[in-house]
């Protein structure tokens, strides 16, 4: 059994930073990596690239709304037009870097309100994929099992691979709860235990304490959530102890 583990980097902005990158590159196999639009900018971009790569770690295009204040996760009224190009932009704006680091962009993965908007709404799920296509069609797309995202790609012929979160519980019909939820991020014990469930059984937590079904092969450990590093570290652990192979998907 194998499954990739995965975290969202290179969110600072300017003088301000998120997280320890650097760290969480030594413990995750595939990164996403923000592109300049809800955080990152071009020196941060060619930094975590590098370090990804110094590493071994895979390179994903973390694409999300125009909405640096917002951090990406207010939905925004944006066409489907304007959110093609503004996902080609952002893919390519990260695999120069990439490459300029000896690599490539591998995957792409929607960032924080565009993740639920396009895993809801198949125009703009289709908005994310076609510029997939447009610029690698051997680029795959990482998100929500079962979801127009992941119907868009397979209609679209594009490589899909779905994605559980450690760090985070669902509510009943497989979706994550909203942050603000109670319950709805979840300490690191239980993300321990959370991944773990994932990864051997296919099973996560609701925020009512039930069960839910996600579909994944890859896991999330945020890296802004509370003690990152050493979450990810100790599922990093769990699972090996637990004989998964924790591998990147590409």
């Amino acid at each position: 059994m194998a499954f990739d583990l995965n975290s969202d980097l290179g969110e600072g902005f300017g003088a301000w930073s998120m997280g320890d990158d650097a760290a969480m590159l030594d413990i995750v196999t595939s990164a996403n990596i923000a592109c300049g639009f809800h955080a990152g900018d071009p020196s941060i971009m060619r930094r975590t690239c590098a370090l990804a790569v110094a590493k071994g770690v895979r390179i994903g295009a973390h694409i999300g709304y125009r909405d640096l204040i917002g951090f990406g996760r207010r939905a925004l009224a944006i066409s489907p037009e304007e959110l093609r190009d503004e996902t080609l932009y952002q893919i390519g704006g990260l695999d120069a870097f990439a490459r300029a680091a000896g690599d490539r962009v591998r995957y792409v993965k929607p960032h924080g309100a565009l993740y639920h908007a396009a895993a809801a709404d198949r125009a703009l799920a289709e908005a994310v994929v076609g510029p997939m296509r447009e610029f690698d069609s051997g680029l795959v797309l990482l998100g929500p099992a079962g979801t127009e995202l992941e119907g868009a790609a397979r209609d679209a012929g594009i490589a899909f691979v779905g994605e559980g979160f450690a760090d985070r519980a669902y509510l009943e019909s497989g979706a994550l709860a909203a942050r603000g939820l109670p319950g709805a991020v979840l300490w690191p014990d239980d993300a321990v235990m959370q991944a773990l469930s994932i990864a051997r059984d296919g099973k996560a937590n609701t925020v009512d304490g039930g069960s839910v079904t996600v579909r994944a092969a890859s896991i999330c450990v945020h890296g802004d959530s509370p003690a990152a590093v050493e979450m990810a570290r100790r599922i990093r652990a769990t699972l090996d102890d637990a004989g998964v192979t924790v591998t990147a998907f590409t």
